[in-house]
């Protein structure tokens, strides 16, 4: 099958593409032109030009392939209202389905976020069936504008393009170029972290994810949406995991009352004066207040995935990658 994946100079896109390859698929990826393709030199692919905002760019690109995997998904870096941000990401999102229907394609998978999820109501985790039953009450941007994006798929498989959602946890890996959420590691390796907020997180490695959406674009059923999990664990226990593989002092607690404070006032400063964006985003207050332990027994039982690699053998690797690309002193 030719597959075609958008976003692979990301840490989740490029392990798609290695997955995509691993496979046996012919690989094309679809990229920007003003995108660092050394960041994906290590892979064998076709390369096609286009821009999320250019329908007739995105349409040729896909004119090629039978399936694309679409890890670009739009997100908010900068404090600004959580209507704008969802404006933003729906028109990029409903593009890229405008160019899809002008081609056959056999899957279109979308890469999804946990927090669409509505937390389970026992605290139990939660599977991927669960919802909310409307548009969510916290206006946080990041929560926002990931329940619209999740919910346009939804609506667009409803409108037979053939979609299914792939939703892997937190995910680390190698190739996190930013760092995105590789930001834990890095900060309490270089021990620049002011602390963090308890909770309850489940984390996969970055190659089982990729697989994954590999998994979902050759066996999904479209309109259905797989959770790709890995270990359950909580934060404190995931944080002195790090420090110990990291050799150096746990970083301290924060309540969650207290970071939303900060990262509000940073935000205000940043409005008013502008300078450097928030330390402390609203995106990261949006993960920290909605982690949850999740479960995967859909996407095993449907696509016959399950994670391979360890949660202690993941953090390892990345922690390496990272390292090695003197991200942590």
């Amino acid at each position: 099958m030719k597959i075609a994946v958008i976003g692979a100079t990301g840490m989740i896109g490029h392990h798609a593409a290695k997955a995509v390859v691993d496979e046996g698929h012919e690989l094309t990826i679809i990229h920007r032109k003003s995108s660092n393709l050394d960041h994906v030199s290590d892979l064998t692919f076709r390369s096609a030009i286009a821009d999320l905002n250019d329908l007739p760019s995105l349409s040729k690109a896909l004119s090629d392939v039978d399936a694309v995997i679409n890890c670009a998904g739009y997100y908010p870096t900068l404090p600004r209202p959580w209507q704008d941000e969802v404006e933003t990401a729906t028109a990029l999102m409903a593009n890229f389905y405008a160019a899809c229907k002008q081609v056959k394609l056999h899957k279109i998978v979308y890469l999804g976020a946990a927090i669409a999820l509505q937390k389970h109501p026992k605290g139990e985790p939660a599977d991927a069936e669960m919802e909310y039953p409307s548009c969510p009450k916290n206006k946080n941007p990041y929560l926002q504008v990931k329940w619209a994006l999740d919910t346009l798929a939804k609506e667009m498989a409803r409108q037979d393009l053939p979609v299914v959602i792939g939703i892997p946890s937190m995910t680390f890996g190698e190739y996190d170029f930013g760092p995105t959420t590789g930001q834990l590691l890095t900060g309490i390796a270089n021990e620049t972290l002011p602390g963090f907020v308890k909770g309850n997180r489940n984390v996969i490695y970055a190659g089982d994810a990729g697989r994954a959406l590999v998994l979902a674009c050759e066996k999904g059923q479209v309109g259905e949406r797989y959770l790709f999990t890995g270990s359950n664990i909580s934060m404190h226990e995931l944080a002195a995991k790090i420090s110990t593989a990291s050799e150096v002092p746990l970083p301290k607690t924060i309540p969650l009352l207290v970071a939303t404070f900060v990262s509000k006032l940073q935000a205000v400063k940043y409005r008013l004066f502008g300078g450097d964006a928030p330390k402390i985003s609203s995106t990261a207050i949006a993960v920290m207040s909605a982690g949850q332990f999740l479960n995967g027994d859909k996407a095993e039982k449907e696509l016959g995935f399950k994670a391979e690699v360890s949660l202690d053998e993941g953090l390892e690797r990345t922690l390496s990658w990272f390292k090695k690309m003197n991200y942590i002193d």
